[in-house]
């Protein structure tokens, strides 16, 4: 047969080319594409299909490609027409990997050693246009350009390119430096995840760190396998060492891209791009970059940040090419364009969401899988979301407006209310332009993201009085009531900005395997209710410290300064007090508002659909209710007295604890579900998705009466077992054990230190989901049964001391009833 083969060859049958990398996609297409004309040798890590002959081999081993080469000589002799050299390595990360060097480098030295032995008419090399340094727009890249590659896989690329001018030899060479590839159904991966983001309607597809007047060329696949085969058929023709370059001669600028882009597939006439420094963009790149998924390499369950620290330095960078030498040297013309197979791309988009990502090797946004897996059109639900966004948002116009209007107020405000002239003054004047800036931003349903920076004005305006220690009241009240109005009308009210659109119209209302739903607003209601408590008393204490009142009620306590100060007096305007830079209770006073704030905000599936809002409402809870009780315990043993107003602000806070404890619960078990499908966690941690479980609507808690509604609202969730009730008079006995007990002294500190923390662990464990707490009570009691003997206490203290503990944890052993169903976190509640 090798006889026969040979022979052939002699008597002038189809020329031999070896194509490396043919099992490929670029690979399979050329092979395809020259098999008419030519005999296809394959080299690759897997045999083609395509090739009339295929052989496995490995690039970085100089001993498996003379393997395979000899392989190839034994069956069709050495005489070869063309090595088209394919195969590569490439990745996005823009860093320096070593199989750059080991792959693109040394395996094309170790390919041009074996080659020596072989009659090679031409060796052609697939590089790239990116080696040549970028330019700006107006001027051309040519082959004279310099070398200048800006990121590591052209890097490679020159690299090698040096290589083969280095140890071809005799063996003629042509270095085919391609633009960006396109098709009908793929592109280039810059191109096709910018196609991606105008589809999805994603806040990045309107912001942009670099020139949008530069751009990147392209070339059709078609064009570029015509390039490849005139390459080889005018083989002898070339000069024995060239290079040429392969794209089109217009190339599209990145703000030309995005409206032609935007027309095709929203029909918008312009889509609007932002300029963003590159700072900013470097630094949100660099977040996303360290929050690649979980699962990186399964494409179905992980998402790779595509935009990476170091594309945003090339931003600017500019390829249009001169295309001359390819036309001199090949007669090569690209018959197609990008401008006009752009409508073919969006087209194939269109009809195949889930099939045009998958080509293009981009993670479908969580609707269009949503919707593969319940046999739904991606478009019907994007375009089901965006009609139920609009028409919230149309529907609460309204709120903006008044927004608009607040910001007039606050300009008006300090010649109105007499404190013109002040920092407060300067202050309010210029968050109210902003605020009505942003707020007439915000009309547009398009401009969500305008709401949430009414929603950061409105948090300075309630901190500004504090940083100020504004004198005048009614700048203080001035500020806070507008403050939170304008969060109000921007953050609360529906459409919920950010949220997903498969969060949104997908999913249960109520956690998997729960019985109760946790953001329900019976469970919000209590904590809105008591944060009201923590509020009112945090402004009354404020304006005492901001000199606005002469005095503060305290019906129990007196003060231990020589000052006729009553309890509540001394203990706010103590040192530990006035250590902070602001009022410490107007900084109360913000936090209890915005706890009010986000207990309103989203809607009853909100653990799942802003899991950040539940975060950040326990951010703001938990913290604040720990200082609530440092507070409470340094109250009589630092400065020597209580707080009437203080302890009820603690046990309100405590109580806030309880009652949010379950919808904490219920969204780290999403989180959990979320994590083990290998969706991207920080993705679903700010815009939420579906989960396990059919899509339910949300009940009206509010249909019911007004007694059923406050008897649920306090028992959804929350119990108070009797063994519990008797450690909170246990923990209360042992607070004020001066009082009840006589003792004084490091006694009595200890005896109120661990009173404080048995009522804390008390409170919180009222919630079903939270009843393992009181397994803390244990190691509690256990100190009360060595604390008399340490600090020397008397027989009668050291006996209720004793009792006390063995109370303490004789009573946490009992968990109590638990009506409730908490899905995988049930299986703790012992």
């Amino acid at each position: 047969m090798q006889d026969n083969q040979q022979g052939d060859n002699a008597k002038g049958h189809k020329p031999l080319v070896v194509i490396t990398g043919a099992a490929g996609g670029i690979g399979t297409a050329l092979t395809r594409n020259l098999k008419r004309d030519y005999r296809i040798i394959a080299l690759d890590r897997k045999e083609s299909e395509e090739a009339d002959d295929s052989y496995t081999f490995d690039l970085t081993s100089v001993d498996s490609i003379r393997e395979a080469l000899d392989a190839i000589a034994d069956r069709h002799g050495r005489d070869i027409a063309a090595v088209v050299h394919l195969a590569a390595y490439f990745d996005f990360t823009g860093e320096a990997s070593p199989l750059y060097d080991k792959v693109n480098v040394q395996g094309t030295s170790n390919l041009l050693c074996a080659l020596q032995d072989m009659n090679v008419e031409r060796f052609i090399y697939s590089s790239t246009m990116l080696v040549h340094e970028p330019q700006i727009p107006g001027r051309k890249v040519s082959e004279a350009t310099p070398i200048a590659p800006t990121w590591a896989y052209p890097e490679s690329k020159a690299e090698t390119e040096a290589v083969i001018r280095e140890q071809a030899g005799d063996m003629p060479y042509t270095l085919l430096r391609l633009a960006g590839m396109y098709d009908e159904h793929t592109c280039v991966p810059t191109l096709a995840h910018q196609i991606a983001r105008i589809y999805e309607r994603n806040l990045k597809s309107h912001l942009y760190s670099g020139n949008t007047g530069a751009g990147q060329a392209c070339v059709h696949k078609d064009d570029m396998l015509d390039a490849f085969h005139r390459t080889i058929e005018r083989r002898h023709e070339l000069p024995r060492e060239n290079e040429i370059l392969i794209g089109e001669e217009h190339t599209l600028s990145y703000e030309a891209l995005q409206n032609r882009l935007g027309e095709l597939i929203h029909g918008a006439s312009r889509w609007k791009t932002l300029s963003m420094p590159k700072l900013v963009a470097k630094s949100g790149a660099l977040v996303e970059e360290k929050s690649e998924p979980l699962v990186p390499d399964d494409f179905d369950k992980g998402e790779k940040p595509f935009i990476r620290p170091f594309m945003i330095e090339m931003a600017d960078d500019h390829y249009e090419l001169d295309i001359s030498r390819a036309r001199q040297q090949l007669g090569w013309e690209p018959h197609h364009s990008l401008f006009d197979t752009l409508e073919a791309i969006v087209n194939h988009l269109l009809e195949d969401p889930h099939g045009w990502y998958v080509a293009n090797d981009i993670t479908p946004p969580d609707w269009v899988e949503e919707a593969i897996v319940r046999g739904r059109n991606p478009e019907d639900i994007l375009k089901q979301h965006e009609a139920t966004y609009q028409t919230q948002h149309y529907r609460h116009l309204w709120a903006h407006f008044v927004n608009i209007a607040l910001g007039a107020w606050l300009v008006t405000s300090p010649a109105t209310l007499g404190y013109g002239g002040s920092a407060m003054a300067y202050s309010d004047v210029i968050s109210g332009l902003l605020l009505m800036l942003f707020a007439s931003l915000s009309l547009s349903w398009r401009a969500g993201w305008a709401r949430w920076v009414c929603a950061v004005i409105g948090m300075w305006l309630l901190f500004a009085p504090l940083a100020f220690w504004t004198q005048s009241a009614a700048a203080y009240l001035n500020g806070t009531v507008t403050g939170a109005l304008a969060i109000g009308f921007s953050a609360l009210l529906r459409p919920a900005p950010g949220v997903s659109p498969i969060a949104a119209t997908t999913g249960p209302t109520t956690p998997p395997g729960w019985n109760n739903n946790p953001s329900s607003w019976f469970q919000r209601l209590p904590i809105i209710v008591l944060a009201f408590v923590g509020l009112f008393v945090s402004r009354y204490l404020a304006a005492y410290q901001l000199g606005h009142i002469d005095a503060v009620w305290d019906p129990f306590f007196t003060g231990t300064r020589d000052m006729g100060l009553n309890g509540t007096e001394d203990i706010i305007t103590s040192a530990a007090s006035e250590a902070w830079p602001i009022p410490d209770a107007g900084l109360g006073g913000i936090v209890y508002l915005l706890e009010i704030l986000f207990g309103l905000l989203g809607t009853q599936q909100r653990w799942r659909t802003m899991p950040w809002v539940v975060a950040s409402f326990g951010i703001l809870i938990v913290p604040l209710g720990v200082v609530s009780v440092t507070f409470i315990i340094i109250q009589p043993i630092l400065i020597g007295t209580w707080c009437t107003l203080c302890l009820l602000q603690a046990g309100a806070m405590l109580l806030q604890i309880a009652y949010a404890f379950n919808e904490f619960v219920a969204t780290g078990e999403f989180l959990k579900r979320r994590h083990r499908a290998g969706a991207p966690i920080l993705k679903v941690f700010f815009i939420g998705d579906t989960d396990e479980g059919d899509t339910e609507r949300a009940t009206d808690d509010f249909r019911r009466g007004p007694l059923a509604l406050i008897n649920e609202s306090v028992k959804t969730g929350v119990s108070l077992p009797w063994n519990l009730a008797a450690c909170l008079v246990v923990g209360i006995l042992l607070m004020f054990s001066r009082i009840t007990l006589g003792n004084e002294g490091t006694m009595a500190d200890w005896d109120h230190l661990i009173g404080a923390l048995v009522i804390t662990v008390s409170i919180i464990a009222m919630a079903e989901a939270a009843r393992p707490v009181r397994w803390l009570l244990i190691p509690l009691g256990s100190m009360l049964l060595l604390t008399p003997f340490m600090h020397g206490a008397g027989v009668l203290a050291t006996l209720v001391t004793l009792l006390c503990g063995v109370a303490i944890i004789a009573l946490s052993v009992r968990r109590g009833p638990i009506r409730g169903r908490y899905g995988s976190w049930s299986k703790l509640l012992v």
